[in-house]
């Protein structure tokens, strides 16, 4: 009973204090969106992690760093065109530079079952040989890698990161008002309750809303690079019908579902093209 003595009024003042000591100097906007975003850890911090973690990949007994010489200059030469039109687009409208301090590096991943990319925080970035068969081209390749960069330009792994720690912080507040009553649920019925809560009512729709943000900003990036971002719709397309069936209801994924993407795509591609055509790059 020792945590009931406590007066509530004070203690939700103590916890808003905290978090909001932590919140008032983190709010930044998503570059381009200007979609507000909390950032509590540092960005050197994040990206020192992610540094460390594809060095393990890329020394993984588990997986293979394949020796396709040719697809890798190729994966190089459309994130090098897509890293100058990032700078020098943000060069052009006289702001920072969000990838001023990423380390660029590329590596393929010889694995023909998985249709996947990433790119780490810094601009550490894999593309896995399976997804080169929905890609099909260098403008595909560029609409999945743009889309993927673009997640790095938006620091979302670091926002990630922040919105877990302070979900962590409420996450206890709200079990000591409980009584404890969400500790002994989830003790009772062997689910991680606030785990699910976690997942589907806050992880879940904030992971799409990060996804379709990277979907517009990646098509931006590929247009500013001279790529035709009209291949992003005809991947979707293939990915859909390759997806048949096996593709989880929306509600339950922090992506959106294929058919949500290519309306998006659809809407958004006639503007962009307008409004963010091939950048000059300076000499």
């Amino acid at each position: 009973m020792s945590h009931n003595n406590i007066n509530r009024r004070d203690f939700l003042g103590f916890i808003g204090c905290c978090t909001c000591g932590l919140i008032i100097p983190s709010c930044t906007s998503v570059p381009i969106t200007e979609r507000k975003q909390l950032k509590i850890l540092p960005e050197s911090y994040i990206n020192n992690q992610a540094y460390q973690m594809y060095e393990r990949v890329k020394k993984s007994k588990n997986i293979k760093i394949s020796d396709d010489k040719k697809t890798l200059s190729e994966i190089k030469e459309i994130g090098n065109r897509i890293e100058e039109s990032v700078s020098a687009y943000f060069d052009s409208i006289n702001e920072k530079d969000p990838t001023f301090n990423f380390r660029w590096e590329y590596i393929l991943i010889d694995n023909d079952k998985i249709k996947n990319a990433w790119c780490l925080p810094g601009g550490k970035i894999a593309v896995y040989t399976g997804i080169l068969k929905v890609t099909e081209n260098k403008h595909g390749l560029a609409a999945v890698m743009g889309h993927e960069i673009a997640h790095a330009v938006a620091k979302h792994s670091i926002e990630r990161a922040s919105r877990s720690l302070l979900l962590n912080v409420g996450t206890t507040a709200a079990d000591i008002f409980s009584g404890g009553k969400i500790s002994q649920t989830s003790r009772a019925t062997g689910i991680d309750v606030a785990g699910m809560l976690r997942t589907f009512g806050i992880d879940n729709p904030f992971g799409r809303k990060q996804e379709s943000e990277a979907d517009y900003l990646g098509l931006i990036f590929s247009s500013l690079a001279g790529f035709d971002i009209r291949e992003s719709v005809k991947i979707w397309e293939r990915m859909k019908k390759a997806n048949k069936g096996r593709e989880i209801p929306e509600w339950m994924s922090t992506h959106p579902s294929s058919t949500r993407r290519i309306e998006s795509l659809q809407n958004w591609i006639p503007e962009i093209i307008i409004t963010y055509p091939p950048i000059k790059k300076n000499s």
